[in-house]
């Protein structure tokens, strides 16, 4: 356990991070800017070249689907593990100045003080989730190969999850230690679980079918958790005389809205296809459709 502690908590180079322009790399509002424009414009360019090419069935990938979801659960689990660790020995060793100031461990969670900056542990997490988003980026090109639905909405939700993790480092933002917690245990799971169907092992009853509701529960609990943190951020920046960040975190705040939006609006549409016996999209790399107007039963799809 020490030597875990040490390599995810106690390391020079996570102790003495610092995030600056001129060191870390992607950290300035340049590289920002220019990697969404070119995302979407590839993202563009391929959704178009396929119509163009009158491909209408999925593009056959191989194990690369399963690979992401793989690197994704390992990433995920990393910096999970890695803030946990790190979170707890920040508590530690700073404890003495909150008394001073009367702030809880939960409080500095939720509300970081005034002047924060974005050096040592936590932060060096942190940038480690935003340049996991990049890796995230890819999942977009994958569904758009596969012929996914939903093409303009990942790009918004995967577009918008990049610029909040920068955000997050860029002004010190509070929230960020239970936001990069839930969020990353909720993708080792998905994507641990996409992984484990994509390779073929044995799953609960349903087949492939049975991911998505591991899905929609990661993402309820995700929501859930958000909602409730920024109630709490609000209240703390409202009675305890301010939160660092906060004018990223009202930024980040419609970014959420926007993305609650879309998961409400994905699921009425859903609903409304079940209905009507359409074809559903499971999410792990499979369609289920139903047949109910013409053949009076269900029969499940396997892209190739």
């Amino acid at each position: 356990m020490r030597g875990i502690t040490y390599w995810l908590a106690e390391h020079p180079a996570i102790v003495g991070f610092r995030w600056s322009h001129a060191q870390s790399w992607g950290s300035t509002w340049f590289f920002l800017i220019s990697a969404i424009a070119l995302y979407l414009s590839l993202s563009l360019f391929l959704h178009l070249a396929l119509r163009l090419a009158g491909r209408r069935r999925p593009v056959p990938l191989g194990p690369l689907p399963a690979l992401h979801s793989l690197a994704m659960a390992l990433a995920s689990a990393t910096i999970f593990a890695g803030i946990l660790f790190s979170s707890l020995a920040e508590i530690r060793d700073t404890r003495w100045f909150w008394r001073r100031i009367k702030t809880t461990p939960f409080q500095w969670l939720l509300c970081f003080p005034l002047g924060t900056r974005p050096t040592g542990r936590v932060f060096f997490w942190s940038y480690a989730f935003y340049l996991s988003r990049f890796l995230h980026l890819l999942r977009t090109f994958i569904a758009i190969l596969r012929r996914r639905p939903r093409a303009l909405a990942r790009l918004f939700s995967h577009s918008a999850l990049v610029c909040m993790s920068f955000l997050w480092l860029e002004f010190s933002q509070s929230f960020q230690v239970l936001a990069i917690l839930s969020a990353t245990l909720a993708h080792a799971v998905v994507f641990g679980y996409r992984f484990w169907v994509g390779v073929g092992l044995p799953v609960a009853s349903g087949g492939a079918a049975s991911c998505f509701p591991v899905v929609v529960a990661c993402q309820v609990a995700l929501l859930g958790c958000n909602l409730l943190c920024h109630l709490g951020v609000l209240l703390l920046h409202l009675s305890k005389g301010g939160c660092n960040g906060i004018g990223a975190w009202v930024f980040n705040s419609v970014l959420n809205a926007a993305l609650l939006v879309l998961f409400v609006d994905f699921h009425v549409k859903r609903a409304v296809r079940r209905r009507k016996g359409l074809a559903l999209d499971d999410d792990c790399g499979s369609v289920r459709c139903y047949r109910t107007h013409t053949s009076g039963s269900s029969e499940a799809n396997k892209e190739q």
